[in-house]
């Protein structure tokens, strides 16, 4: 086994590749970018080095820093983590010469899955089964059209090579198929460097499952059973579970017989997980394979009780497969999802800043947590803006499912805007709890993941008060405690205020929105007043983060996710199936004169790259006409005009990167309009 390895990744793969070194006493070595010079992966491994700046071009994608990073320490192999160059031969090939094991297949096996045409004619050489397409040279639009009208529609253009969603449209009729196309082919030269496409057929209500395969240098190749991956929004994948519920065991079986197949056919040694589409009838069609550990490992990993990491380290030092086929156990259901630093509301635009809070579960035998921040870090722009992997494991699906709900239900980030709101919505919706969610449902459905009312929950709005005034309260009886005279009754906290009795106004910032409530009483006996109605509120206690109380004749429980440290900041109450996050605001206020106008101007939502550039000087623009694209997290984001009107100037050209709020297309100004006599 190896003494000491290089992790060429940052983030939770390189946090998670360093606990299972921890445990096998391997010293780990871990790079960084300027970037992430206090990142937690640099501040667990037992050394670390700067390799550049901040972008992944200057640092995370410098193969030739890594490996001399790697000589210099001493390690004896390279572990690539997921993305940046994991999946890079070149990378693979340049580790082994330079004499390190690297931690991943063969670049001969990465090399014939590194492109989705080639792997795609290699397994149905094989006998796995595959999409009828197109997976030839010939990238002439009107060949690839004709061959397009040939396979039939709805089809699939695909970026050959690359992943991640990238570089994928679906095209349902003839007409539309070269504008599908050109989007595709510029995405995917601008994410991979490459715009060769392959055509396939779609799968109408496909669902996604993938198998964990291992293989040695010893010949032994099996599987790890199944990950269903079924829930996606723009083929992202936003929960994993195995087992699938949807397979049957002699489908499982069929799959899991399948991969193998794949993996053998290609030679395969360590981690990979081959990809399936399944249709509704239960047909089988091989998709890829990824040649590198996945995100969703843990699921595997809880289900199989097994530490993967381990083994791939174990089978790169030239080991022997640890198990058999016949021993890998499948024990209980596991679920992982994502939290990230985005908008889901916004069109999940990402976000970044720092954590000012960031509250998780406590890991425990049905919960763990996989993180590469804590509180007070930073999400930066250069990264993808997951925050951390939430993953839970019982002893059937309906248990799992309720663990991740509880699990949810405690976390709690502010700093940058959060899914977690969005993910409680989805861990409840029917689709998902009755196993019924195909890949495109999120997409078609996306509405009923939203918030569906635009009137506050009373009652969460009243336990909030409720938290606000005991706050307040137990405030005002520190001060008390303090004062030279503690019977003065000035110094008695029962919201007492000279000309008003004892009635407190308090004004909550909520979405758009401004919510004014009144309370009279203390000591957790309140009336308060809202939009109208009077609520009487009645023994209320705060305990920890707990609090109850009496609203009527009806008792509540309410969890406070906020510290009292931040009340002037935010308020968070979770009511154990929705939350309610408040922004604390000042009673009386100097309103705003004026009347607001249209934007004359388009800005940058976020710091990001110019991608393309959709309009010059002089050109006429309609409201909601696309302008500009930009590419900021791994993700294009799409500019419109905000009115009808005239460009004035365009300040920004592609491949230009903009900060934040930088006014990349102006508008001129517009002209008012007389009143009609």
């Amino acid at each position: 086994m190896f003494t000491k390895i290089l992790i060429a990744n940052r983030g939770e793969i390189a946090c998670r590749v360093i606990r299972s070194c921890r445990e096998l006493g391997i010293r780990t070595v871990a790079v960084y970018s300027s970037a992430d010079a206090d990142a937690q992966h640099v501040r667990q491994a037992d050394e670390a080095y700067c390799i550049g700046g901040p972008t992944p071009a200057e640092s995370y994608l410098r193969g030739e820093a890594i490996i001399e990073v790697a000589r210099q320490t001493g390690a004896q192999a390279i572990h690539p983590g997921y993305g940046f160059l994991s999946e890079n031969a070149d990378f693979a090939d340049a580790v082994e010469a330079a004499g390190m094991a690297f931690i991943g297949p063969k670049a001969a096996s990465m090399r014939k899955m590194g492109s989705k045409a080639g792997a795609k004619d290699l397994m149905a050489a094989a006998g796995v089964p595959v999409v009828p397409g197109y997976t030839g040279e010939d990238q002439a639009p009107a060949h690839l059209h004709a061959e397009a009208d040939r396979i039939g529609y709805p089809l699939m253009i695909k970026a050959a090579h690359g992943g991640g969603g990238k570089g994928m449209r679906i095209v349902r009729d003839s007409n539309e198929f070269l504008a599908h196309l050109e989007s595709c082919q510029r995405e995917a030269k601008n994410a991979f460097g490459r715009d060769r496409v392959l055509l396939e057929r779609y799968v109408e209500r496909p669902r996604h499952i993938e198998i964990q395969v291992f293989g040695d240098e010893h010949g032994n190749t099996i599987h790890l059973n199944e990950r269903e991956c079924s829930a996606q929004r723009r083929y992202q994948k936003v929960l994993e579970e195995s087992p699938s519920p949807f397979l049957t065991p002699a489908l499982r079986e069929e799959m899991g017989a399948a991969a193998v197949l794949a993996a053998r056919a290609i030679d395969y040694v360590n981690a990979g997980t081959v990809e399936f589409i399944v249709g509704q009838d239960g047909s089988f069609f091989f998709m890829e394979i990824n040649t590198r550990l996945q995100v969703e490992h843990p699921v595997t990993e809880f289900v199989a009780g097994l530490d993967l990491v381990a083994w791939q380290l174990q089978v790169a030092a030239g080991g022997a497969l640890p198990l058999a086929q016949d021993a890998i156990r499948r024990d209980g259901h596991a679920i992982e999802v994502r939290l990230y630093a985005e908008d889901p509301e916004a069109g999940f635009l990402p976000g970044s800043g720092r954590l000012e809070r960031l509250r998780l579960p406590l890991a425990s035998e049905h919960v763990r947590v996989d993180s590469g921040v804590v509180e007070g870090d930073t999400v930066t722009i250069f990264y993808d803006p997951m925050i951390a992997k939430l993953i839970v494991h019982d002893i059937d699906r309906p248990r799992a499912l309720a663990r991740l709900r509880d699990a949810l239900a405690q976390c709690e980030i502010s700093g940058p805007k959060s899914n977690i709101p969005f993910l409680e919505r989805l861990v409840r919706h029917p689709a998902v709890v009755e196993a019924s969610i195909d890949t495109g449902y999120l997409d078609r459905h996306l509405d009923e993941f939203m918030p569906a009312t635009e009137t506050v929950d009373t009652d969460l709005l009243l336990a909030a008060t409720v938290a606000r005034l005991l706050g307040q309260e137990q405030h005002a009886r520190a001060q008390a405690a303090g004062s030279t005279d503690p019977t003065s009754p000035w110094a008695i906290a029962d919201g007492w205020r000279l000309g008003h009795g004892s009635r407190r106004s308090l004004a909550f910032g909520w979405r758009d929105q401004r919510l004014e409530v009144h309370a009279s009483g203390s000591g957790g006996d309140y009336r308060i007043e809202h939009a109208g109605q009077a609520h009487d509120i009645r023994g209320a206690r705060r305990v920890c983060s707990g609090l109850s109380l009496r609203i009527g004749e009806r008792a509540r429980r309410f969890e406070v996710l906020s510290p009292d440290s931040d009340a002037e900041n935010h308020l968070v109450l979770h009511d154990g199936e929705r939350r309610l996050r408040l922004q604390p605001m000042a009673m009386y206020r100097h309103e705003a004169s004026g009347a607001g106008s249209v934007a004359d101007n388009v800005t940058a939502p976020m710091p990001g790259r110019v991608v393309v550039v959709k309009a010059a000087a002089g050109d006429a623009v309609v409201a909601g006409q696309e302008v500009m694209v930009i590419e900021a997290m791994k993700m294009e984001l799409s500019l419109k005009a905000p009115r009808d009107g005239t460009v004035a100037e365009v300040r920004a050209q592609a491949g230009d990167f903009v900060e934040a709020d930088t006014i990349l297309v102006a508008l001129e100004p517009a002209v008012a309009q007389e009143p009609t006599p």
